[in-house]
């Protein structure tokens, strides 16, 4: 175990001008929610998207020439595999990249936008890893991992050092937690600087390898499905960031898959961030009441960004049909100019975004003179879906078949 502060400062070095030294701003919103001064370390504005490059360029900096030459061969989710392409090009040699068959489409286009060779195989991590296994032994490239690696740990550990440099007396970092080696150095580097600093780790509790490493006291692997989180999906973590993460965490703390999705959806509404599943996990403990800090300064990291636009659009639906803000119903009008058009404004008047409306003519005793009209509609909370159709109510309007989606 030889990563220490100095091993980080020389990373920090390392990627000067490369990596960019990104925000960390206060969230009065999240402060509010939780009672903490909650402030968002941005990684998901790195390049590449991700916080992966850090660990990624520095371990490719450290190589002989010789192990250049061979180039390097990594496996991931997605958002090492983009640091290992960029940092890879970046010097100038071949790169190879084993991703999971699952692996979202933008970040697999976006390895190959940096110059890698993707060979797709598996579900989660730690299958494509085995790939990447037989592959290097073919090719005799050199090994990238994601996070079994000092000189990576030392990378992604620069993100504590710009914390602890804007913030000195930051009293508790979160970071996720797939394979380890976020964490490690993060931890190596914030408990080097100010012991007391608590560092927590978060995992998707469905796919909770450190967690359950910690209770054994030794690595274990988990049988799990792939999590939203899928960059931090790991059913083994590694055994050298192990035992950076048993000397240097505090603590590790679980969220569902209901926590992650509601995380990545507040900070789109409220922070304007698009975050990875991953990437919104120490929120999600955050926003779920998970953690216990006795300071009031803490840091969340927001790990990456690089979820596809299609699963931003599920996420949103998904949670305003949770929050009951996506509401239908169907009005009875009298089938005249002019009618519809009154309903439609007085719905705007009162707030709501209206997704859908359809008329449809009556066939029934009342005659030709009446439509019915169904209308689906998007509000701000479950009260405010309440309040519009009480509202409507009030002014006369026939509403029937309501549906709180």
């Amino acid at each position: 175990m030889s990563l220490d502060l100095n091993k980080v400062k020389k990373a920090q070095e390392n990627i000067k001008g490369v990596a960019r030294r990104t925000p960390l701003f206060y969230s009065s919103t999240f402060s509010k929610q939780s009672g903490y001064e909650i402030y968002l370390k941005c990684e998901n504005k790195q390049k590449t998207g991700a916080f992966k490059i850090r660990g990624a360029y520095n371990k490719i900096a450290n190589l002989t020439q010789e192990e250049k030459e061979r180039g390097v061969i990594a496996s991931s989710a997605g958002n090492h595999a983009q640091g290992v392409a960029y940092a890879a090009t970046a010097f100038g040699i071949k790169s190879t990249i084993v991703m999971p068959a699952t692996a979202p489409m933008s970040k697999v286009n976006a390895t190959k936008g940096y110059g890698a060779e993707v060979v797709q195989f598996g579900e989660v991590y730690d299958e494509c890893y085995t790939k990447a296994v037989e592959i290097q032994k073919e090719t005799g490239a050199t090994f990238v991992h994601p996070f079994n690696d000092e000189d990576v740990m030392a990378g992604q550990g620069t993100i504590a050092l710009e914390i602890l440099e804007d913030i000195p007396d930051m009293d508790a970092i979160l970071v996720p937690i797939g394979g380890g080696g976020l964490i490690a150095g993060i931890a190596v580097a914030a408990k080097s600087i100010n012991p007391n600093i608590k560092v927590i780790g978060v995992q998707a509790e469905i796919i909770a390898s450190t967690k359950a490493s910690l209770k054994a006291g030794k690595v274990v692997t988990v049988d799990g499905v792939k999590s939203l989180a899928d960059g931090i999906s790991v059913k083994t973590p590694g055994d050298i960031s192990f035992k950076y993460i048993q000397q240097y965490v505090d603590e590790v703390v679980t969220v569902s898959e209901d926590e992650i999705s509601y995380a990545e959806f507040k900070l789109m509404e409220t922070s304007k961030l698009i975050a990875e599943g991953a990437g919104a996990t120490p929120l999600a403990a955050v926003l779920a009441d998970k953690i216990k800090v006795d300071g009031k300064k803490v840091a969340v990291l927001i790990s990456g960004g690089n979820i596809d636009i299609a699963m931003v659009s599920k996420i949103i639906n998904r949670e305003l049909i949770m929050q009951k803000r996506r509401i239908g119903f169907n009005v009875e009008l009298q089938d005249k100019v002019g009618e519809l058009g009154k309903l439609i404004t007085k719905i705007s008047v009162l707030g709501a975004n209206i997704v859908k409306v359809r008329q449809e003519q009556n066939w029934d005793e009342k005659g030709l003179e009446f439509a019915n009209v169904n209308f689906e509609i998007e509000s701000q909370s479950k009260e405010h879906s309440r309040e519009i159709i009480k509202t409507l109510k009030e002014s006369g309007y026939s509403i029937e078949g309501i549906k709180l989606f």
